[in-house]
């Protein structure tokens, strides 16, 4: 257990100083940005004096190392300040939306983890088969496809021809969890389809990579069935990269699904996100590039995690 937890304290500081180098990349990347964050603001109209005045209220003024030390104190205590155009706490702004994209993220994983698992299997279990080769065809194609054009297939389809679901993912207040589920089922199936084929890719890799083990020759020559040799044999020993690929892919739910809640318009944080880029509203921006990456770490981390407690060898360095 000693081993574990010294395992996992590496790892959770390797990823608090990989966070703290991307907030220093987000901080300066929006510090280099074209134009003037006050004329921005206050419009082409605005006089020298105000300007100035702006500039000291927002510290502006002040050296960008100053604003960056200033800003990462904050942050690290979930205060991302106010946002420019609105004057609103960015925390509220991004709060609930951004449960909105934890929620559009559980959806699709709730759909696309035992999917892509199951279908892993059947395919090891029929490789080189019909039905192995049509899979890898679908697979490709859809992690081939960029998530933009999947959606606006599904939407062509599924709301315009058939009118099974609406085009426009928007929420309201009083909904019923069925209306939610309905209205939020395009852009989940969006994700389904762009992470399950990498899943099942990997299931299946993993899984017939571990079928020329010597036990699993063994347990044939016993005379087991096929599909107990991969359940029962090979499943358990293939959990390690199975968990790692789960865990990259729930980092993507959340993190990639920038464009998915631009095609669907739903309220998430990556729609919040490219609303405050258009309008220049760098503290929502900086907050949100934060989030993603703490996110995208925790669950890299999560993987490491589960790698190790499915793996037994790799608690014990060589």
């Amino acid at each position: 257990m000693g081993d574990i937890l010294t395992l996992v304290g590496k790892r959770l500081g390797l990823g608090l100083i990989i966070l703290l180098v991307i907030s220093l990349i987000i901080f300066f990347m929006v510090e280099l940005l074209p134009g003037d964050i006050a004329q921005a603001v206050l419009g082409q109209s605005a006089t020298p004096e105000n300007l100035a005045a702006l500039r000291r209220e927002m510290g502006l003024d002040q050296p960008a190392i100053v604003r960056y030390l200033a800003w990462l104190s904050e942050a690290i205590t979930l205060d991302f300040g106010s946002s420019i155009v609105t004057d609103a706490r960015v925390t509220e702004i991004i709060g609930e939306r951004f449960m909105n994209t934890l929620f559009l993220a559980a959806y699709a994983a709730v759909i696309a983890v035992p999917v892509s698992i199951i279908l892993g299997v059947i395919v090891a279990l029929l490789r080189n088969s019909i039905f192995d080769r049509v899979a890898n065809v679908i697979s490709l194609s859809f992690i081939s496809s960029p998530e933009f054009f999947l959606g606006y297939i599904l939407i062509l389809y599924f709301a315009v021809k058939w009118g099974m679901f609406p085009a426009i993912a928007s929420l309201s207040e009083g909904m019923t969890f069925l209306e939610l589920l309905q209205r939020t089922f395009l852009p989940a199936l969006t994700l389904v389809l762009v992470v399950m084929a990498h899943m099942m890719r990997m299931t299946r890799a993993a899984i017939i990579n571990l079928l020329a083990s010597p036990y699993i020759e063994m347990a044939r020559l016993k005379g087991a069935p096929p599909w107990k040799v991969i359940v029962k044999h090979a499943l358990p020993n293939a959990w390690a990269p199975i968990i790692n690929v789960v865990a990259l892919n729930l980092a993507y739910l959340i993190t990639g699904v920038v464009l998915v809640e631009v095609v669907f318009v739903y309220p998430g944080i990556g729609q919040a996100l490219v609303d405050a880029v258009s309008k220049r509203d760098f503290p929502v921006v900086q907050a949100c590039c934060l989030i993603f990456a703490a996110t995208f770490i925790l669950l890299n981390l999560a993987a490491d995690v589960g790698a190790i407690l499915t793996n037994p060898r790799l608690r014990h360095p060589k």
